[in-house]
Order: C-alpha cells, then sequence, then structure tokens
C-alpha cells in the first residue's frame, strides 16, 4: 500500500498539461473533486454561493466534479443542474458494458450531456472550464481544456473497473481521480482567488460498519494523498465533514447530498470564512 500511495504522488509530481487555452483570469476560480455520488454536493456549494452573490469565473473538475463543472461552465443555474440530476438520475445513466473492460459504459451518460450540452467544444462553454483525467498509456495526469469536450467528461467519470475507460485519440483515459482528485494547480495561476471543494472526507473515523465502508476508506484514504498539496493551495477550502455519512454510490441521495454542501457552504459565508467579495 505505502508503495502504491508512493507512486501516486510521484505521477502526481510529473503531472503532464495538454496545451491550455483557458486565458488568466483576474477573479474567482473553483475546482471540485472526484467522489461519485458525493459529488452531489458540488451543486449545492454553487447554489450557496450563488445565492450571496459569489460567481466563479473559471472552473476545473475531476470525475463527478468535471459532470457538475462543466454543467455550470455551460451556463446552467445550480437549481437547472440540480433539476436535470433530479430529473434523469446517474443510475438510470449506465448500463452492463459485457465487456473485459469495465462493468458498466456511458451511453447514456453521454446522451445526457449531448442533451444539455449545446456544443461538443470546451472554446463554446460560457465560462473556462478545464478537468483532469488518468492517461493509463503514460501512466500520468493529464490536464484538459481543447479537444471532444465530452469524450474527456466522460474520461475523467470512467471509474476504474466500473465503468470501461474511454479511447480519445488512440490513448486510454479513466477517471482523474487517481492521480489528480482536486485540480486545483490547473487554475492556480489563472485565478486570483481560489476555492476548493472536497467532498470525499478523509478526517479520523470510528466506525466502519461492513466490508464495503472499508474498502471505500481505503480508497478515499489512498486518493486523498494526491489531493493534500492541492488543499494548500486554495484560498479557501469547503470540506463537509458530513460527507463521510454517504457512500460514493448513494446516487439515489441525491437531494441529501446536495442539502449538505450547501449548508456547509452557507454557514461558512454566513460565520465569515468566505470573505470572497470583501
Amino acid at each position: 500500500m505505502l508503495e502504491w500511495l508512493k507512486r501516486l504522488i510521484e505521477n502526481r509530481r510529473k503531472t503532464k498539461k495538454s496545451n491550455t487555452n483557458i486565458e488568466t483570469v483576474s477573479g474567482l476560480g473553483i475546482a471540485l473533486s472526484g467522489g461519485s455520488a458525493r459529488g452531489y454536493a458540488h451543486i449545492g456549494v454553487l447554489n450557496a454561493l450563488t445565492e450571496h452573490d459569489i460567481a466563479p469565473e473559471i472552473i476545473s473538475g475531476t470525475s463527478m466534479g468535471s459532470l457538475v463543472g462543466v454543467l455550470y461552465a455551460a451556463g446552467y443555474h445550480p437549481n437547472e443542474i440540480q433539476k436535470i440530476v433530479k430529473e434523469e438520475p446517474v443510475l438510470k445513466m449506465v448500463r452492463p458494458a459485457w465487456n473485459k473492460n469495465g462493468l458498466f459504459q456511458m451511453t447514456e451518460l453521454r446522451k445526457l450531456l449531448k442533451k444539455y450540452i449545446e456544443k461538443d467544444d470546451f472554446a463554446a462553454l460560457k465560462k473556462p472550464f478545464c478537468l483532469a483525467v488518468a492517461n493509463i498509456n503514460t501512466g500520468k495526469n493529464e490536464i484538459i481544456s481543447e479537444g471532444p469536450l465530452i469524450d474527456y467528461v466522460l474520461a475523467s467519470c470512467a471509474v476504474p473497473v466500473i465503468f470501461a475507460p474511454q479511447v480519445i485519440n488512440d490513448t486510454t483515459y479513466i477517471d482523474g481521480g487517481l492521480f489528480d482528485n482536486l485540480p486545483a494547480d490547473a487554475i492556480r495561476k489563472k485565478c486570483k482567488t481560489l476555492i476548493g471543494v472536497h467532498v470525499n472526507y478523509i478526517g479520523p473515523m470510528n466506525e466502519f460498519d461492513g466490508i464495503t465502508k472499508i474498502a471505500e476508506r481505503a480508497f478515499s484514504l489512498g486518493i486523498g494523498e494526491n489531493v493534500r498539496a492541492s488543499m494548500e493551495i486554495c484560498d479557501y477550502l469547503i470540506e463537509p465533514a458530513e460527507m463521510q455519512n454517504y457512500s460514493f454510490w448513494d446516487f439515489d441521495k441525491s437531494e441529501e447530498i446536495i442539502e449538505v454542501g450547501y449548508n456547509c457552504t452557507k454557514k461558512m459565508i454566513e460565520k465569515g470564512e468566505l470573505k470572497i467579495n470583501e
């Protein structure tokens, strides 16, 4: 396990970034972590920020963070994104892959993105957006901000073994969270102020109810090693402790998880812990 973590950290240091077309932004940036169903909390976070007239101008995301992030960058209000996930549950977006590369394929999720993303192009988004993917040919992280938008969002969401990898231009990609689960560094120099939203609780836990919880905890801690440096470069970090009560696969609890993100962010704003507009 220690060797595996060392390899993750080393690969994080060797991050390969694609040719980026994101212009420098002087305002606010937000980095949205991966987390599977826990990523619904990002919607609540964005909603609370919006209610307090705090509008990120540049977005980065990994896995579920890339899915929420691309919809926000496309111009959808957080309430609209919440409506989308309520009317078209992610659980209905996956289908058995019936092949050796993963249990599920993303055909329906691709259809959803085509439905709500007007043009399959990063440059057509209303706000600058980039995402993290893991290139398993090279064993390195890549930050993507140009090319086939929908393909790369799906690649960033392709949890190893669970979902089939995405092959783009003869390169095989999987979930960006493997090497960069909180892509803060991708936009740190492109914004004056940076908010990081991390939805995978890695603080102390006392009880583990079954093997599934233990496996999820081990996975979170392993992936957590690649977010610590990212957390340190954020000006503000939103990390709801209540997320420890939710599984990666609690897609049927989207409303609850969204509320957790909303309440945490609202409380931070009201307590003066997010002084963005001052």
